[in-house]
């Protein structure tokens, strides 16, 4: 599984519309609207890296309203959930 953190720049006006046409994308599991530098901040999820290059630059960049991207890759995933199911097996 590839998971990405997408920080998003839009047009002022267009911060609702881009969200809502951007969650609409395969892979895109959730939309945040944020304060800060960026406008919204997007999780995608994806069976491989190179599916990213679909979602990303040719889905989430070419939406209308959106003036930039950045995306951070994501290499592990920290959870609490996941630390307490590897306590259950015996890990540690």
């Amino acid at each position: 599984m590839a998971d990405a953190i997408v920080l998003i720049t839009t047009d002022s006006d267009m911060v609702g519309d881009a969200a809502e046409r951007i969650v609409e994308i395969d892979g895109v599991r959730d939309v945040y609207s944020v304060a800060g530098d960026v406008d919204l901040v997007a999780v995608v999820s994806a069976d491989r890296f190179e599916d990213l290059a679909q979602i990303i630059p040719q889905g989430i960049a070419k939406v209308d309203g959106v003036a930039a991207t950045q995306t951070l890759m994501a290499f592990r995933t920290y959870s609490k959930e996941d630390e307490a199911a590897a306590f259950d097996l015996g890990g540690d």
